[in-house]
């Protein structure tokens, strides 16, 4: 006979990015972030920021609450410490919100940094209201439960992007991007090369630049076709 699972699932102890891994990544836009990583990291297009608050850096706390229920969310508050992202996935079940202002209110108090969801919200004018960074794939109105099962703490996949508490999340408004911990390192080392990459063509572009160096070549080698 299989036993029914427990209610909520919780792994509080995992391995935590240090502080100056955190600051490294204060400022980086989410573009370089990506561009650090081969071109890839970010959460799909549709996650978008609720409210004007879209900017936050911090330790991913997962959470998977199960279809049409929340009871994982409110785990969360057990698990996080200040400066956490809560990321919350749904595995593509829409049908009801997993968060309205009451509960990122919550989070807020807590010291959470942000809220990241690829399901739905709910009362969108208050969690405004609460000024916590709150990115969503969409709203609607519907109720969710409260009973499980769910878990806190362990693997998920968050738009399209596997995800382990732990790992490093940042955002603006471009959207979300999630650095794996195991990656931090060698993400800041890049991070720095591609800093200096943009800054130089920047400068370029404001004296007058036309065309990339890059294009030259390719001309060059006799790589381009013309028709009429």
């Amino acid at each position: 006979m299989i036993e029914d699972p427990p209610i909520l699932t919780l792994r509080r102890n995992f391995p935590r990015p240090s502080a100056a891994q955190l600051a490294a990544f204060a400022d980086a836009q989410t573009g370089h972030l990506v561009d650090s990583m081969g071109g890839r990291g970010a959460l799909h297009h549709t996650i978008k920021p609720i409210g004007k608050e879209t900017s936050f850096v911090g330790t991913a706390i997962t959470c998977d609450p199960g279809p049409g229920d929340v009871l994982a969310l409110f785990g969360t508050l057990e698990v996080a410490k200040p400066g956490d992202v809560v990321m919350c996935a749904t595995d593509g079940f829409s049908a009801t919100a997993v968060l309205g202002d009451l509960l990122i209110g919550m989070m807020k108090n807590c010291g959470i940094a942000g809220f990241v969801t690829d399901g739905l919200v709910r009362d969108t004018a208050g969690i405004r209201g609460v000024g916590l960074p709150c990115f969503a794939a969409g709203v609607t109105p519907n109720s969710p439960a409260k009973t499980g099962p769910g878990s806190v703490g362990l693997p998920v996949v968050i738009g399209g992007i596997a995800v382990e508490a732990g790992d490093i999340v940042v955002a603006d408004e471009d959207g979300v991007v999630v650095v794996p911990l195991r990656l931090a390192e060698r993400t800041i080392e890049a991070l720095a090369a591609v800093r200096a990459a943009e800054s130089e063509l920047e400068a370029k572009v404001k004296a007058g630049l036309k065309r990339p160096d890059f294009l030259k070549p390719v001309f060059a080698a006799g790589q381009v076709r013309e028709v009429d």
